[in-house]
This record gives structure tokens, sequence and C-alpha cells, in this order.
């Protein structure tokens, strides 16, 4: 027996209902106003029982609010109600003597038990027009999370097409989303949760029920949902980890990643514990890219009610840092219900914290900080947080120079400064085993996600590195040189060490930015953006320079080479009095560095290609950036920080590109080590000559190997017509019915092949790229024709003649369907004759099975009587030639007289003067062959009229999921049958057939789903 999206529907609610215990109720069972999406009843009960000692009037007025938000777009008004909900909602009511002001709780937060948790499956709503969605589940009436289910054992369906349709419902019942705290989709292989303003790739994955990161790499379905809805832990997910980002141009709806939920709950005990103790909170460690500063915000958030409204003073160390994780928070203001603030300046910093007793978010950077006579505040509820809490400026001790200058470290100052706070580290690298200070300020690690759940969670993607230093004609002692570079910008370097140096690095820089050179490296980074990383994603690089005089020296000659490259290409990096006046116009200042940091995050921009020095290697996301070209020696934690600029989640991306002219694999190597052990396994050689050249070597023999007996070598030198013959023809060989495996295997070699590609393009000679992208040519066409959606062949040819371009520069036009017109229809007659007699028949039947599949498609749901005739006859046909019954020519002569009866067919109710709709009726009707000798045909469409005519003007009865309506509407449908003397005597079985296409049509008809 087939296991079904009911038989997984029915499993699900069983979680909510006996592991969970939730109550259950069936949907349609519950008489109710459709148009309205929460259930009232058990709102106004639920709001009575939360808020006792409150007058009626005041929940009246609670209600109509809820039911009355009609601000803006659905965002906005789901960001209002997301307030109401974690904060409650103010109403203003009369006590008998005086107006008073109060606020009307949804939730009682402080005692799960005295909500009420509901499961409820088909919860019908109605706005534009009529939706059911799978599973609702209700808190007091609310109808707080959507659950979209897709079966398992059905191939054509997955969780993509669960978020389709929940992306469908916002605009087909929006009023339902307006109460939306979240959504889940399930297929049960994999199941996700995201918001409504969320794109596919940032629906996550929830691994663990008690915050281990054990077994996480292949989590069970239930884990989901018994993870997320424990009563206890969902209230508190929707209290304090959603909250809404308001950003430029669209606000964004977060809702907090497994990982984070359990470490900020870890990290919320530590700084308890560490407030009446030692002050120590721990350091916060989860890897770049993977939502630390989102951590921070939910961390800041819950600190207000678990230290009872402390002051929390977040530091960083450089001013663009400061700034971005200051954006961040302000962006969330709302959700944090006060607004941050930013230090200005020294005095600034002084101001804000001294004379403060509770409360405040304030950003400031370490070297605010100074020697003051007093502490600026002595009091316990202050919290520090230290962003990337490692780095060297957090020293503690004093240093004394060779001049004999005193130099207190800067966390001694901060120390000094707020003696009596707690301190906490978050970092998205690891505290060297070596680093003392970090342990002595802050403590053990609280929680650690390293790179290799990260990437497993698809929370981030992994980097991938390649070096081009050879390119550059660099000779030994200017690599030596460069190598040295290393020691002196090493977060632990001393002073002296630094000083002594500039004078070499002064001789590096001349030879670095040398004319010569830079023309090397301008002209390879050219070729190798042109050839092989422009159609990765969206295209978007950045250039990370030695200095600021060699950034624009690479800027000028890059528009050299490329001068119409000015609205692609841009600097970033800051300005100095000192700059050469032509500098201005390109640096810009504040406001034109902010434009183009839009710039570069709108994926859609020109600005595909960004230079810079410092500027935007830390805290700066741009999810679609793939590749990075390092022209700067870099090491430690400002390397791993730098390259993770490209390791965010973005579509299908499958790793982000180091291209490395300096040298930097050994720091690499060194920056490594103190990762822990099982991402040094998978991660500390990612040199793409070790890891993706390798696994393209191993797809291309995998899928050369399925070809075996295909010969395709001419696809390297041939003409645009031989290409598109040998592609037609490669089809046309694996969808050979005793392929029916090899081609399965092939589909999933081939895109294994293209993902290992996508990072090595660089190392392939021209043969291993035409043979690359044959093999991709032949996976798109036939999972185009075998896939989901309408057969289009324009649609096929330009995507083949796009991915040609892009990985062969193919300039070429190539046609795969020649001998087929371009515009078509089942039902047209030459079209169908073309396809007949294209060369490759294997392909042929396939083409034709598709636009059949595809109209006994639209039968299944319109039309119960054709839907069964040719389905039968087309998986007759088909069981027949794939049992190697009938050659190919006999089962494209087959399928032709299927779509010829499928033509007669749709002809015969025009004829009649019935409409598609109604043709199924009389279809109904006539079924059994003999009913026809009994009734004039006039008669017959009299009936059918008259029964289409019934279930239209009963079309909101929910009857075909309510038992009770459903047998009303038998006998209403019986009554009419009667009246006109039908069934026959002996062919009672015939209202069976009429009732099925009354259901088909009810369902259709007004879920659509």
């Amino acid at each position: 027996m087939t296991f079904t999206e009911a038989n997984f529907e029915n499993s699900i609610i069983e979680i909510f209902k006996d592991s969970l215990g939730y109550k259950y109720q069936y949907g349609p069972d519950i008489i109710r106003d459709y148009h309205n999406p929460m259930y009232e009843e058990q709102l106004l009960s639920s709001l009575k029982t939360t808020n006792q000692n409150l007058p009626e009037d005041a929940i009246k007025e609670a209600v109509f609010k809820l039911k009355n938000i009609e601000t803006g777009t659905l965002i906005q008004k789901n960001f209002i109600f997301t307030d109401y909900l974690q904060n409650g909602i103010p109403v203003n009511y009369y006590d008998g003597r005086e107006e008073r002001s109060t606020l009307v709780y949804l939730i009682d937060y402080n005692n799960p038990d005295k909500n009420t948790f509901q499961v409820i499956n088909q919860w019908t709503v109605i706005d534009e027009v009529e939706k059911r969605p799978d599973i609702v589940i209700f808190v007091n009436g609310l109808p707080l999370v959507v659950i979209e289910l897709k079966s398992p054992s059905r191939e054509e369906t997955d969780v993509s097409q669960a978020y389709r349709q929940l992306r469908n419902y916002l605009y087909d019942i929006p009023s339902l989303f307006v109460y939306n705290a979240f959504c889940v989709m399930s297929d049960q292989a994999t199941s996700k949760a995201g918001t409504i303003t969320a794109d596919e790739d940032r629906y996550m994955e929830w691994k663990s029920v008690d915050g281990s990161y054990e077994n996480t790499q292949y989590a069970a379905f239930d884990v989901l949902f018994e993870g997320i809805f424990d009563k206890t832990r969902f209230l508190d997910i929707l209290k304090n980890f959603i909250c809404f980002s308001k950003e430029i141009p669209n606000d964004k709806k977060i809702l907090s990643a497994y990982h984070q939920y359990f470490a900020v709950k870890k990290a919320l005990l530590s700084t308890k514990e560490a407030s009446v103790t030692d002050g120590k909170g721990g350091v916060f460690w989860h890897t770049q890219g993977s939502g630390k500063s989102l951590s921070m915000v939910f961390y800041a958030k819950q600190l207000q009610e678990t230290l009872d409204s402390p002051t929390i003073v977040v530091i960083t160390d450089r001013n663009d840092l400061d700034g971005q994780l200051f954006s961040q928070f302000s962006a969330c203001r709302d959700y944090l219900r006060q607004t941050p603030l930013q230090a200005e300046s020294r005095e600034d910093l002084k101001k804000l914290i001294k004379n403060r007793e509770v409360n405040g978010i304030i950003f400031t950077t370490m070297q605010k900080f100074e020697e003051y006579d007093e502490p600026l505040s002595e009091r316990r509820n202050i919290v520090v947080i230290a962003d990337e809490a490692h780095r060297s400026q957090y020293g503690l001790e004093e240093k004394v120079s060779e001049k004999g200058k005193v130099r207190i470290g800067t966390a001694r100052k901060v120390r000094n400064s707020l003696p009596n706070a707690t301190y906490i580290g978050f970092t998205g690298t690891p505290v060297s085993l070596e680093d003392r200070n970090t342990r002595e300020i802050f403590g053990s690690y609280i929680d650690i996600y390293d790179m290799t759940q990260s990437v497993q969670d698809k929370a981030t993607v992994p980097i991938f590195y390649e070096s081009r230093v050879i390119s550059l004609n660099l000779n030994e002692k200017i690599l030596s040189d460069i190598d040295e570079e290393y020691d002196c910008v090493a977060e632990e370097a001393e002073e002296y060490l630094v000083e002594k140096s500039k004078h070499e690095l002064g001789q590096l820089e001349s030879i670095l930015g040398a004319p010569e050179t830079i023309t090397s490296l301008v002209e390879d980074i050219i070729s190798h953006y042109e050839k092989y990383r422009q159609y990765e994603q969206t295209g978007k690089a950045m250039i990370v320079a030695y200095s600021r005089p060699i950034a624009m020296k690479i800027y000028k000659k890059i528009l050299e080479l490329r001068p119409l490259w000015n609205e692609k290409l841009g600097v970033v990096m800051t300005s100095d009095n000192n700059d050469p006046e032509e500098w201005r116009e390109i640096i810009g200042n504040k406001k034109h560095k902010e434009m183009m940091a839009a710039k570069f995050k709108d994926n859609d921009n020109p600005l595909k290609i960004a230079i810079v020095v410092d500027m935007w290697l830390t805290g700066f996301d741009v999810p679609s950036l793939c590749t990075m070209y390092v022209y700067k020696p870099m090491s430690g934690h400002n390397l791993m920080q730098a390259i993770a600029r490209v390791n965010r989640v973005y579509k299908d991306k499958q790793g982000g590109l180091i291209v490395d002219y300096v040298g930097i694999a050994g720091a690499l190597k060194r920056a490594m080590k103190d990762y822990t052990s099982r991402d040094l396994k998978n991660y500390k050689n990612p040199d793409i000559t070790k890891t993706a050249y390798p696994k393209f070597l191993e797809k291309t023999e995998v899928c050369r190997d399925l070809f075996y007996g295909y010969d395709y070598s001419g696809f390297e030198g041939g003409t645009d017509l031989n290409r598109a013959r040998l592609i037609s023809g490669g089809v046309n060989f694996l969808t050979l019915p005793s392929k029916a495996e090899a081609k399965k295997s092939f589909i999933k070699e081939s895109l294994l092949l293209r993902h290992a590609m996508s990072l090595c393009k660089s190392m392939l000679n021209q043969s291993q790229r035409f043979e690359a992208a044959y093999f991709e040519a032949v996976r798109t066409l036939l999972t185009r024709i075998e896939g989901k959606g309408k057969l289009s062949l324009k649609e096929i040819n330009d995507r083949i003649n796009e991915l040609l371009k892009q990985s062969i520069k193919s300039e070429g036009v190539i046609n795969l369907f020649s001998d087929v017109q371009e515009k078509y229809s089942l039902f047209d007659s030459a079209f169908l004759a073309d396809i007949a007699r294209m060369k490759e028949k294997n392909l042929a039947v396939e083409m034709l099975k598709k636009l059949l599949a595809e109209q006994v498609r639209v039968y299944s749901g319109t039309n119960v009587v054709k839907s069964e005739k040719f389905s039968k006859l087309l998986k007759d046909a088909m069981n027949s030639y794939i049992n190697g019954m009938i050659t190919n020519e006999q089962v494209i002569e087959e399928l032709l007289k299927i779509a010829e009866d499928m033509a007669q067919a749709q002809k015969e109710g025009e004829k009649l003067g019935l409409t598609t709709e109604e043709m199924a009726f009389y279809d109904a009707l006539t079924k059994p062959e003999t009913v026809k000798d009994f009734y004039e045909n006039e008669e017959l469409i009299k009936i059918t009229k008259e029964l289409a005519d019934l279930l239209r003007s009963n079309k909101t009865i929910d009857w075909q999921k309510k038992e009770t309506a459903r047998a009303g509407m038998r006998r209403l449908v019986k009554r009419l049958l009667k009246k006109h003397k039908y069934p026959p005597e002996g062919m009672e079985d015939a209202v069976t057939t009429v009732i099925a296409q009354c259901e088909m049509w009810t369902e259709n008809t007004e879920m659509a789903d």
C-alpha cells in the first residue's frame, strides 16, 4: 500500500496529539465563518482565561483590533500582529469611574498549561479564493503555524512544491498569514521551518530536541516537530526568537535557527551565573556566516528579563564593524523594545554610561575607552558583549616599548572602567589555545557551532581555494618577503616587530604595486573572471588589495583594459585627508559607501566587482558573492573572517572560491589549527586541486561509463547542427527502456559533475570543458522533458544555448528540435506528425508521453471518465513498450492514436454546445454505453446543465469533506436525477460515477490545490 499524503498528514497529527499533548480537531467539523481565519470561539474563551482581571469591554476591544489590522501590506500587518503576540494588545476601557489603559495578552507565556494548543487539519479559509492548508497549529484560537505536506511516495512532489504552495497561499488567502508566526514544509525526507518573508533557501531544518549537535546530519522528520512544538519551547520561540529586521528594500521576518536558539539559552544561563560570581560569561563561538549577529540580538533582548533591565555595552575593534553591528541591532529595535545608541566619541561614551541606572544598548569601539580617574560605573547589571573577542586589542597586561613608554592593554582599560560588569565574547573563529587573555576575561566556551555543522545544516557553504601565484611571475625573494609579512600582520605581533618592518613593507608595497606586476595581476583576474566566474550565480566578486594605493592602481588598470566596466566595478575603502583629489570621486563619502553597499547587495544591480582593502572583510553579507581574489597577505582570524565573505547560502551555490595571488595557503593552514577536529579533517585543505578537481574527474568517468555504447566524441569539434544531433542522440540513447536505471544514475551523477565543475573550471582543459558541457546539455534536456511543468521546446533550446555559451563560449545557436514546428498544441496533428518523424525515436516517445501525461493530469482534476480512460490507455501503451512487447515505432503509433482520441473528445463538447466543465458531467452521465438508448441527446444535455447549475448554486458548501453536507448534496443530486428518471433500470451504478464527478468538480473548483 502506498504511503500517501493523507497518511503522512495523519502521522504528523499523531505526533501533536500523542507526543506533544495538543488537542486535535477536524476543520470541517467546526461551524464557523470561513472568511475569518481565526478560531474565534476559542480565542474569546482563551482571552478571558488569560486576562481574568479585565472586563469584557477590554477583551472585545482587543478582538476588534485583532480582526481589523488594516495598515499597509501583508508584511506590515504581520509586523503589527507579531507585536501584539509578543507584547500584548494596548486597549482602553471604562471601569465605571474613569477610562483606563492596559494590555490584553494573547498568550500566558509564564504558564504554558493555561493556554489551549490545537492541531487542526483541513482548515478552510476564503479570501480571494477558497483554500484549505493541510495542518494549522492554533494557540488560544490564533492560527500561528501553517504546515504544508507533500506525499513521501510520489516522485513528482517534494518539499520545494510545498514551499511554492505556501507562497501561493500568501496571495490566495492572505488573511490567514496576518496571524502567522512561521510556516513548516515537509515531505518526510526534508522538514524545514521559515517565515512569510523567507526564500526557500532560508527555510531551515530544526535538528535537535535538546541542543545537542550529535546525530544531526540526517535528522528524522519528527525531530523538527518535537523540537519546535514542545509547548514550553514553542511559546519561548514565539515570544523571544522571532523578530522583524527593518531593511531596505524589504523588511525581513526572522525565525531563529535551532543552533541559535539553544546557544542563546546557554548564554543566558551562563551570564546570569557570572553576574553574581566572577563576571566571566563565556565565549560563544559560532562560525562566520551562521547568524552570529542575530544571535546577539536574540540574546540582548532576553537579557532584559534575565538580569532585570541591564545596560548592554557592545564593543568592537573597528569603526566599520561597529557601524555594521549597530545597523543590525537598529533594524531590530522594535523587537528589542529600545533604540540602540552609538557612542560618537570618548566623551559621549562617558555620558551614555556614567549616569545610567538601567536599560540601554550602547555601541562603541575599544579605542573609545581610556584611563579614567574612576570607573564609569560600578553597577553589576552591566553586560559587555565583545564582538570577535580574541583579537590582540583585548589584552589585559601592560606593555613597555623599547623607548620605555608603558602601554595599557585596551581590555584592562575596559575592565577598569566597568569593574563589576559581566563579560561575554562572541566570535566567528576559535580562540587560540595559547590565548590566555581571552579566557581570563571571558572564561570558557559556552557553545561551539563549527564549520562542519554549519555546512551540514546548510547555514553556510564550504570555501575552496585556488592558487594563481604563478600567474604573476614573482621571484622567490618577493614570495619570501610576503611570507615574512604574515608575521607582521599576525594578531600576536609585538609592537617593535611592526615598527621594525615598516621599511621592509614599504619595499614590498613598491614591488606589489609595480606597473608590470599590476598589469599581470589585472590581466589574470579579468581572464579568470570572464572565463570561469562571471556566470556563477549573480557574478558578484571581490578583489582584496594590499593597500589603498594598490587598490586604486587595480581599479584604473581594469578600466583601462575594460572601459565599459565603469558600472560593473567599484572601490570601497577608507579615505584620508591626504588622499589625491582624483581619488575623492571614486572613494566618496560615508553616504557614497552606503550606496555602494546597497548596490553590491542588490543581485540585479550592474555593480559586480568590488575592490576592497579592509572594509567589507568582516560583518558584510552578500549571499550571492561567490568569488574573492586575494592580493593581500592576511593571517589568523583576519584571514578566516575575510574569506568567510563567500560562504553564505544562496540558491544552489556549491561553495565560495578564494583565488590566491600572494600565497596565503600556509597562513590558511596555520589559521585552522585551533578549529575542531572534524573541521580540520574536512576543511584543512580546501585547495581545488585536492577537492573539487578530483571530484570532477571521478564524476566525468562515471558519466562516461553510463554512456558506454554511444559515441559523442564529435561534440567538441562539431558544427551547431552536429552538436544538436549528439545532444538529442544522447538523450535518445538514455531513454531506451533498458536504460531506465542508467538514466536515473546519469541525472544524479551529471548534476554532481556540474557542482564540481563550478569550482574548478579554471583547471580544466578544452576537452574536459566540452565533455562536461555535453553531459550538462543532455541532463538539462532529460530533466526538462521528464520534469514538472509544461513542455516548452523554446525554453529547452534557450537554456541549452545559454549553458553552452557560458561553459564553452559557443557563439552559435543550436536547435534540438529542427524537425518540429516552433508553436505547437497537443491537438495539432501537424505538430504530432513532426514528433513522429524525429530520427531519435526514444526521445519522440518521451516527448509524446510527456504531452499526453500533461493532458491526463488536467483530466485528473476535471473529468473522472476521461481521466480514467486516457490514464489507462497511456499506462498500457507505455507498459507494453517498456516490457519490449512493442517497438518504439509501434508505441509512437499508439500514442498518436491516444492524442487523436483526445482531440476528438475535445471537439465533441464543442459540437454539443457544452463547456469543458459541463462536458465532464455529460461524460459521467453517458459512461454506460447503453444510456443513449434510453434518452434523447437533448435530454442528456438538459440534465448536464441542470447538474452543473445545481453545484454552482451550492458552491460554498464544504460537502466533499463534511459527511452531513456530503449526504445532503447526494440527496440533491439524486433528486435531480430522479426527476429525469435517471438512471435506467439496472444501471444504478451509473449514479456512483456522477457523484464522483460532482466530488471532483467541487474539490478542484473550490480548492484548486
